[in-house]
C-alpha cells in the first residue's frame, strides 16, 4: 500500500495548517518534523521523510547530522535544519522528573532519580546538584566514581557545570556502599575544599549529603559547613 502523501491531506488537517488551528501539542512527532521541514523533494514526499526521521527520535540518542543526511530527501541544508532545532531544544529542556523539584531539606534529594538508587551503587558515586535562585533543580550529573578523595574531586570538575547552568547553588552528593551513614575525615576535607571555592566563585555549597539504605545524612547539618 503506497504512502500516503501531504497532497492527500486535507488541507486543514495538514501539520503548519494543524498547528495554527489546533496547537503544536496535537501533532505527532512525524508532523512536527514535516512542519519544520515543509516540503519534500520530487521523489520523497515530506511525511514519508519526516516518518523515517521519527522513527530515529524513538532511539536513545539523537540521530547526527550524518545519519540525516543518509536519508533519501534530506540534503545538508534540511539535516542543518533539524540538527538546529534538536540543539535548540535540549538546551531548554526540563526533564520531567526535575519539575518542580525544590530542595529545602536533605530528603528532598531522593525525588531526582540519579540520586533515589545510589544507596544500591556497590562503588561510590559522586554527584552535583545545581540549583537556581529559588533552590529548585536544574541539572544532576555525576562528576567520578570511586573512593572518595581531593585528587579525584577537584572543584574545577564540580563547578564547571554549575558555571555553565548559571546556578546559585549546589549540592555535592555521594553514596556509602558500607552503608555507614557518619563522613569520613576526606568527606569533610573535600567538603571545606568545595565550600572555600564556592565562595570564591559566589556559588553556594548548600549542602553535601551522604546516601546509604537509611536516612541522608547532611554534612551541614553536622556543622561542617
Amino acid at each position: 500500500m503506497p504512502s500516503r502523501r501531504i497532497t492527500d491531506i486535507d488541507p486543514l488537517d495538514r501539520p503548519r495548517e494543524k498547528i495554527e488551528k489546533k496547537g503544536a501539542f496535537s501533532l505527532t512527532d512525524s508532523e512536527l518534523i514535516a512542519a519544520i521541514l515543509g516540503n519534500g523533494t520530487k521523489n520523497h514526499d515530506v511525511l514519508t521523510i519526516s516518518k523515517k526521521v521519527a522513527s530515529l527520535l524513538e532511539k536513545d540518542n539523537l540521530p547526527s547530522y550524518d545519519t540525516l543526511i543518509g536519508i533519501k530527501g534530506i540534503g545538508k541544508s534540511r539535516a542543518s535544519v533539524l540538527m538546529a532545532c534538536f540543539e535548540l531544544a535540549s538546551r531548554y529542556a526540563v526533564p520531567a522528573d526535575r519539575e518542580q523539584i525544590k530542595i529545602t531539606e536533605p530528603q528532598h534529594i531522593l525525588k531526582i532519580s540519579e540520586v533515589a538508587g545510589l544507596a544500591y551503587k556497590p562503588q561510590e558515586h559522586f554527584l552535583v546538584t545545581t540549583l537556581n535562585g529559588a533552590s529548585e533543580v536544574i541539572s544532576t550529573r555525576t562528576i567520578t566514581k570511586g573512593l572518595l578523595n581531593n585528587s579525584l574531586v577537584h572543584p574545577r570538575e564540580v563547578f564547571a557545570d554549575a558555571i555553565t547552568d548559571r546556578a546559585a547553588a549546589i549540592i555535592c552528593i555521594h553514596n556509602h556502599p558500607s552503608g555507614n551513614p557518619e563522613p569520613s575525615s576526606e568527606d569533610i576535607a573535600v567538603t571545606r575544599q568545595l565550600s572555600e571555592a564556592g565562595k570564591i566563585l559566589g556559588i553556594n555549597l548548600l549542602d553535601h549529603l551522604i546516601i546509604t539504605k537509611g536516612p541522608v545524612t547532611s554534612l551541614r547539618s553536622l556543622g561542617y559547613l
